[in-house]
């Protein structure tokens, strides 16, 4: 199997691993054009640099000025949009460094001029990757990065993820950091992602909460289990957003398997640490199967389960719908035979790991239980997209699985379009949904 290896010796932060990505052999013109398909004024810069006497990659992101003299309408809109939501809790990213020389600065020193990042919204942001004229694979990857960024904020400031506004996190060059990576991850087409121990650093770092120590709460919420550890002078090594990209590409940790080397990158982050390079090293290559001892492309699932005997059915309903809203990945339930011949209900609740603590405490409020059990194991899910078709009736979507070679390996229509085109024409549900898989057959190859 094709693997990529991430040694993190010295952490990792987005510009980090563009660079990286770029050093072992992802077209540069590439990420160019992945940044400005965004239509955010974004702009790459490459330069080669030395880090400890290493020669590396360093991926820069020019932004547009923001805030400064001559503003134009559109800027000033931004910054109107920041203004009239400071009633709401915004979640801030710490500011990205400009100054190489303070003590806790942070690898991700993009060389832009950009003075005030207006603040965003979850869905805004989504809604300029989903526009992008990009691959279904990057745009899903690149939306599940700032998806897991928001669930983490919403969960460490306790508040919806709905009402998470983004400042740092939702400026012009974190989305083209994003978005780029899953680029230049797709281009080199491993079957999966492995990862050494994250070196996180230590001190502090300031954001807009104050002075708080590395990692960062975002950071630390992100990581979840991942295997860390803290060397070297105080800085912060390991940044939310690279902390978001490591869950975007499903990395496994581990120790290096036996592999055959193909490429190697080096990606260098802002400062030159004297001592130990600020470098993050990647190795791709052919490792056999039976040489990786953790599976690739596994991520953390909270597992939470209670047994209930004396409930209602609504009210157990109306716990799951409660639970579905606060951002369970999927709520079950199965009829159980208890002790003294009582029956009844195991309820299953599935979510991030992050988001584990609210729904257990939504799970004993809500229901009568006293007590529920809950651990953490692995998930292993396929890469998925959509595709729209046309029927005779309407739209509908199509939801796409695929393997990691970009082979289709399931492809099923969208039951809530199909049902609302079913009942808007008053035709049986089954011929929408076998009229949407014809309609999918018919596309052109690459568009499936």
């Amino acid at each position: 199997m094709r693997i990529g290896y991430l040694e993190c010796f010295s952490g990792i932060s987005g510009d980090m691993l563009l660079g990286a990505l770029v050093d072992a052999g992802v077209p540069f013109p590439l990420l160019e054009e992945t940044a400005a398909a965004l239509d955010v004024g974004a702009r790459l810069e490459l330069r080669r640099v030395m880090r400890g006497g290493l020669a590396a990659t360093k991926i820069d992101v020019h932004a547009p000025s923001v805030g400064a003299p001559g503003l134009t309408s559109e800027t000033r809109e931004a910054g109107a949009y920041a203004h009239a939501h400071d009633e709401h809790p915004h979640a801030h990213e710490h500011p990205h460094s400009h100054n190489e020389s303070h003590p806790h600065s942070h690898h991700e020193s993009h060389s832009h001029q950009q003075t005030y990042a207006p603040h965003r919204s979850l869905s805004a942001i989504l809604g300029i990757i989903g526009a992008a004229p990009l691959s279904e694979t990057i745009k899903a990857r690149a939306s599940r990065a700032f998806q897991l960024l928001g669930e983490a904020e919403a969960s460490i400031h306790s508040i919806p993820v709905e009402q998470v506004h983004f400042h740092e996190v939702g400026a012009v060059d974190t989305i083209a950091d994003i978005v780029c990576t899953a680029a230049g991850c797709e281009s080199l087409g491993v079957d999966g992602w492995l990862c050494s121990p994250l070196n996180v650093g230590s001190g502090t770092v300031e954001c807009a909460h104050g002075t708080l120590p590395v990692p960062a709460p975002a950071t630390l919420a992100l990581l979840g289990d991942a295997p860390i550890y803290s060397a070297g002078p105080a800085m912060e090594r390991v940044t939310p957003t690279g902390a978001a990209i490591l869950r975007m590409i499903d990395v496994a940790y581990g120790s290096l398997p036996a592999m055959r080397i193909a490429s190697r990158g080096y990606g260098a982050g802002g400062r030159d640490t004297p001592g130990e390079p600020n470098l993050l090293r990647l190795l791709v290559g052919e490792a056999d199967e039976k040489s990786v001892p953790y599976e690739a492309g596994a991520e953390p699932i909270a597992v939470m389960e209670a047994v209930i005997d004396d409930a209602t059915p609504q009210l157990i309903s109306y716990a799951s719908e409660l639970l579905l809203e606060a951002g369970a990945w999927d709520v079950y339930r199965a009829p159980v035979q208890m002790k003294k011949g009582r029956t009844g209900v195991q309820m299953t609740v599935l979510s991030s790991p992050e988001r584990a603590p609210a729904l257990r405490e939504l799970m004993l409020r809500e229901t009568t239980s006293i007590g529920l059990r809950w651990r953490i194991e692995n998930k292993l899910a396929l890469a998925r997209e959509f595709a729209e078709v046309e029927t005779s009736w309407g739209k509908v979507r199509i939801k796409i699985a695929r393997w990691p070679s970009g082979e289709v390996a399931n492809a099923a229509p969208e039951y809530e379009h199909c049902r609302a085109l079913a009942r808007q024409h008053s035709v049986p549900l089954k011929q929408v949904m076998q009229a949407a898989m014809r309609a999918y057959a018919e596309l052109p190859e690459k568009e499936r």
